[in-house]
Order: structure tokens, then sequence, then C-alpha cells
């Protein structure tokens, strides 16, 4: 399997250009789909569940600076008494985490469409390559990592989502399984062998008795 190279950050695909502006969109208006006023769309609510996966990280390799690619509004780091999927209450993410700086940024989202000129000590990348077209996934994807000295972390839904474009799309353009995934990510891991990588590969499956539930695996290196 191989993706489209023809495309990278200077020349990105006409499909990148069409979401990022129908996402710009729906942070001014909301999702109409769903009745979602602007404030409650893209928030930056997927991200507390990984706080403690992304704390071993940052332990383990000591990183003192960190990038959220794909942050939506970011609001993930002004939510104070958070709890954790242990349970455990903390005041706020960068205290819990212990670094000295975390920088944001959102294609599609004002404040944060600068793209970083530095490089940081950690990536953070959760619910957002599945919004990528395919066709531009090896460069973002190359992009991520080359803004990472000690190490990566993200989450990938191979599964639709339940929010719905201004055209009607699902949000998910690029839900695809664990097996395309895969060697995906180890092409652009092995471009940077010296940075640490964890992603969780998210599914919804029925149970024996009909219910909907999520399995994880993880890819790491």
């Amino acid at each position: 399997m191989s993706l489209q190279a023809e495309f990278s950050r200077q020349n990105p695909s006409p499909r990148y250009r069409q979401l990022v502006d129908m996402y710009r969109e729906m942070h001014v208006e909301g999702e109409k789909a769903r009745n979602l006023p602007p404030e409650q769309v893209f928030p930056g609510r997927s991200l507390p569940v990984h706080a403690i996966p992304i704390k071993e990280l940052i332990e383990r390799t000591g990183a003192r600076t960190l990038l959220d690619y794909g942050a939506g509004k970011g609001m993930q780091y002004q939510w104070r008494d958070l709890t954790l999927s242990d349970g455990r209450k903390v005041d706020d993410l960068r205290s819990f985490w212990g670094v000295e700086s975390i920088t944001c940024y959102d294609a599609a989202y004002p404040p944060f469409t600068q793209l970083p000129t530095s490089r940081f000590d950690g990536v953070i990348c959760t619910d957002v390559l599945e919004h990528c077209p395919e066709s531009d996934i090896e460069w973002i994807l190359d992009e991520i990592f080359g803004f990472a000295e000690k190490f990566v972390y993200g989450n990938i839904a191979c599964h639709l989502a339940k929010s719905i474009l201004p055209n009607g799309e699902n949000a998910h353009c690029t839900a695809k399984p664990e097996s395309w995934w895969r060697p995906v990510l180890a092409r652009a891991a092995a471009k940077r062998p010296g940075v640490r990588y964890k992603f969780v590969l998210e599914n919804k499956v029925r149970t024996w008795y009909g219910a909907k539930k999520r399995r994880k695996t993880i890819v790491e290196g």
C-alpha cells in the first residue's frame, strides 16, 4: 500500500483545503447537524482520557515542552478540577504533567493556525488523523514526527464519528482499519528512529449480547 506522495504542507490536496474550510466554519457556526453551538464543537474534550499515558511518556523521556497538534479550541488546558481515567482528581493538565510549556496548533482554529517553527520534546495528536484525508496522511505524520525531539503520542479512531460535516459527510473521512494504519505509522516512525511513539487505535465493536464497546490496540516503539 502506498499513499499519494505528491502532496505536502506547501502543496496540500484540494480535499485537505476543503476540510479545513469546513472545520473553520464549524468552529464559528457550530455543528448544525447535531444542533451543537460553536463552544461545544472541538473544545478539546478528547484529550483528558489520555492524560495518564502521556504523563508516563513525559516521565520516561524527561520531556519539558509539548506541542498539541490538532488542539481544537484548546479548552483542555483551561479546565480545572479534572477527573482522570483512573478516577484521580487533578488541578489541570499542565500541572499534572509537570511540563514547562504547552503549545497548541490547529489548522482550522484561528488562534492556533500559526505553524510552529521550533521542535518540542513531545507531540500530542489526539482525535485528529482520522479527520484528515487519506491523500495527506503521509506528510501530516511526517510533520508530526518532525516536530518531536523525544516522543509522539496519538490516538486514532478506526470507526465513523458522531460528528457530521457541513456538507453532510461523516467527520472521520479516513476511518481505516488497524491493518491500514499500522504500516503507515511504522513508515513515519522509521524516519525518526530516535523518537519514541505510542498510538492507540480505537474500534467500536459489538459484544455477543449486542452492546457496543471500544476496543483499543496499542502500536508503539
